[in-house]
């Protein structure tokens, strides 16, 4: 007995694979290998749910995994190249792994035995280039450095802190739009907008002049220059199987690496990724294609993994219904064994936010994360008792602070949100001005990402999470909690 890709049917012109009754043979057939598969294969001391095995053992052309958070998607993947290489016998050099940051690919690399290729998609996009022998230049902060040159020589007496936003958003606005791999045709029409894109124009203008006389290439030009390549002259290398890890984060030129990649080697694709946790829209993300991601590949078979092994019962419950407000994310029932009353704590604060927050360190026994919707939330609770050093708030020991889209991955025992408040720069951010939204899909529903982005924040602990809100304007989040899911939320009198 073999797997029956579903999609070889529906391409196949001699199967009338419309028949309902071919539709269920295949079912059938791919349920009992399922479970032949299920008792031969074990898993060398790996424990896997019945969904994560699903992932595993299935081997259609294109595969969705939709893993909510904390049920397991690194143990998933890794299971996943276990079986390819040692029941499916496919060879290492056959199958490329893909994640987006340094820290999460060598995370990979450690807990996977073989030798497959495990990268970023810079680093990808960089081994195809040297498969051609091209001679390049890598550049990073180059950018900044142009616009900073350009502002040194005319900008005069503005306030700091604005002119670093400015800067900030005429980078962002440029690497979007080359992580779209727009021509310069596409940024004149912008240009006829107003003033801010005149001037973003002229300064994209002079780097990239600068670049093609040093013959300098900026990240994005790494991952356009090898889709061109592959394009234009096929790929040097073969790959039966990609599997992308953080598949939510996908933006469009890693979209259209991938795809130029899979139709030279006629790859199986292998996304795992959770919708729910798409927080980086601002830097060229876009949740469509994975919501959407059938649009993009055709034909696929969606399996979600729903056991979450971090959260409680009651925490995953009302996280759950409140990103599910917005009906555009894929419904998906995250399930846990694991049961503690009252996960939520709220704690109101009115004028000095620092003794409520050292009240909650003093309360709370085992390991503390401590989060913030942005990096000078941190500024809110330091005092002469707390000191903020090295991404670390010291009072009485030492906790670690991180943004909560740095925490993204990150879980501990107890969490601790500061600063929800409702503002321009509280929880959710309301700032809407930035120049760059002209180039990022719009939104389907209010606030949908800084919500996404809450929901990260409520899933990082494996026990409470407790939320310091500003009693006299509180967050619209911390409100909208409060009329979903009392049952599950204790505010504490400190």
């Amino acid at each position: 007995m073999r797997y029956l890709d579903y999609n070889n049917y529906l391409n196949n012109k001699t199967n009338v694979f419309y028949n309902i009754k071919t539709k269920y043979k295949i079912y059938k057939n791919n349920k009992n290998y399922l479970k032949i598969c299920d008792e031969k294969y074990i898993f060398n001391s790996i424990e896997l749910d019945y969904n994560q095995k699903e992932a595993i053992f299935s081997d259609e052309i294109n595969t969705l995994i939709l893993a909510g958070a904390g049920s397991g998607k690194t143990l998933t993947i890794e299971a996943k190249i276990n079986y390819l290489i040692e029941n499916k016998k496919i060879k290492e050099n056959e199958i490329l792994c893909i994640s987006f940051t340094n820290d999460s690919v060598n995370n990979l690399k450690n807990k996977i035995n073989y030798n497959v290729d495990i990268f970023t998609f810079h680093k990808l996009a960089l081994e195809i280039i040297n498969d051609y022998k091209l001679n390049i230049c890598i550049v990073n902060d180059y950018l900044d450095y142009i616009v900073n040159e350009l502002f040194l020589s005319f900008v005069r007496n503005i306030d700091l802190k604005v002119l670093k936003q400015f800067k900030n958003e005429i980078t962002s606005f440029i690497n979007i739009f080359k992580t779209y791999n727009y021509d310069y045709k596409k940024m004149n029409k912008f240009s006829r907008r107003n003033k801010l894109l005149k001037l973003i124009r002229y300064i994209y203008y002079i780097y990239e002049d600068e670049l093609k006389s040093t013959n300098y290439v900026d990240f994005n030009d790494l991952i356009n220059l090898a889709t061109r390549l592959i394009n234009n002259k096929g790929l040097k290398r073969y790959y039966k199987y990609i599997i992308i890890d953080e598949y939510q984060d996908i933006s469009d030129n890693r979209y259209k690496l991938i795809k130029a990649i899979k139709d030279s080697c006629n790859s199986k694709l292998f996304a795992v990724g959770d919708d729910y946790q798409s927080i980086y829209k601002f830097s060229g993300s876009n949740i469509n294609m994975i919501t959407r991601f059938k649009k993009y590949y055709g034909y696929t078979k969606i399996i979600k993994i729903v056991n979450t092994y971090r959260n409680s019962y009651q925490l995953i419950k009302e996280a759950s219904s409140f990103i599910m407000k917005n009906k555009h994310q894929i419904r998906k029932k995250l399930v846990s064994s694991k049961s503690i009353e009252k996960p939520i704590k709220i704690v109101y604060y009115k004028k000095n936010e620092s003794i409520k927050f050292k009240k909650i360190l003093d309360l709370i026994e085992g390991k503390i994360l401590i989060l913030g919707r942005n990096n000078y939330d941190v500024n809110y609770v330091l005092d002469d008792d707390i000191y903020f050093v090295d991404n670390k708030i010291v009072y009485k020991k030492e906790y670690n602070y991180k943004t909560v889209h740095k925490s993204k991955g990150l879980e501990e025992e107890n969490v601790i949100l500061i600063n929800l408040n409702n503002s321009k720069y509280g929880f959710p951010n309301k700032k809407t001005d930035n120049i760059c939204k002209i180039l990022l899909p719009k939104d389907n529903y209010l606030f949908e990402e800084e919500r996404r982005l809450f929901y990260v924040a409520l899933t990082r602990t494996k026990n409470y999470i407790y939320l310091l809100v500003d009693q006299e304007n509180p967050s619209i989040f911390v409100q909208e909690l409060l009329r979903i899911g009392k049952k599950n939320i204790e505010v504490l009198d400190l």
